[in-house]
């Protein structure tokens, strides 16, 4: 994302103008992990959300959802269809990963932008494989809503999506492990502890928030060969 001047440590996120330009990008993967290969994603769903004075964080209107149809190597096992519902039979006739990502990386709003996901490693390390498709998403950094939740409300046993739910009280989706209704769920969450952290000063700039809670992309990290 494009660098802005922050204020100092100690204001108020809300009058941080990085935070009040940055659009932030919900995404989620649904996908399928073949044995001894990378996870390959079978549904992808991005949501954007941007602050608006007094209400923080709130939906754009830009969303994005499909189907994705896995690599020959990589099936929909029957414990996938069990969490999803997702089946092949749904995904046979869907473009493959770097046809949708591709599609999702031209659609996405203009910078400032920045992702989140829950457990970003998974999402990233789909994008970094897909990287040539989708240059912009691979190298964009992401925010951990688990990374944030660890800064924002320390000590909890787990923080797993569902574990964070019900601490907050956020009803479960109707669809839980379908990319757009986790989208839409970790959005409620991510505004939820932003507002946990505005209210106690934890987090007081987009800057601050990069440092506790993001996680950087491989894209953007240098090669064997560059550091040789």
């Amino acid at each position: 994302m494009t660098a802005a001047a922050s204020p100092p440590e100690g204001g108020r996120l809300a009058d941080d103008p990085l935070f009040q330009d940055t659009h932030f990008v919900v995404l989620d993967f649904e996908g399928t992990t073949p044995r001894g290969a990378s996870p390959e994603p079978i549904e992808v769903a991005a949501l954007g959300l941007k602050h608006e004075r007094g209400r923080g964080p709130v939906r754009t209107g830009f969303s994005f959802t499909s189907f994705i149809r896995p690599p020959a190597h990589a099936p929909i096992t029957p414990f996938g269809i069990a969490q999803t519902g997702i089946t092949m039979r749904d995904v046979a006739e869907a473009p493959p990963a770097a046809t949708v990502l591709h599609a999702l990386d031209e659609a996405l709003p203009e910078p400032p932008l920045l992702l989140v996901a829950h457990h970003a490693p998974t999402e990233g390390g789909i994008l970094y494989n897909y990287r040539e498709a989708c240059p912009q998403l691979a190298r964009t950094r992401i925010v951990d809503t688990v990374l944030l939740a660890k800064f924002v409300v320390p000590g909890l046993d787990s923080y797993s999506l569902d574990t964070l739910l019900a601490h907050f009280a956020i009803p479960q989706p109707a669809h839980r492990h379908r990319a757009m209704d986790d989208v839409a769920v970790t959005a409620v969450l991510l505004r939820r502890l932003l507002a946990e952290a505005a209210v106690s000063h934890k987090i007081t700039s987009v800057a601050h928030l990069l440092r506790v809670a993001s996680r950087p992309p491989r894209a953007t990290q240098p090669t064997q060969l560059e550091l040789l």
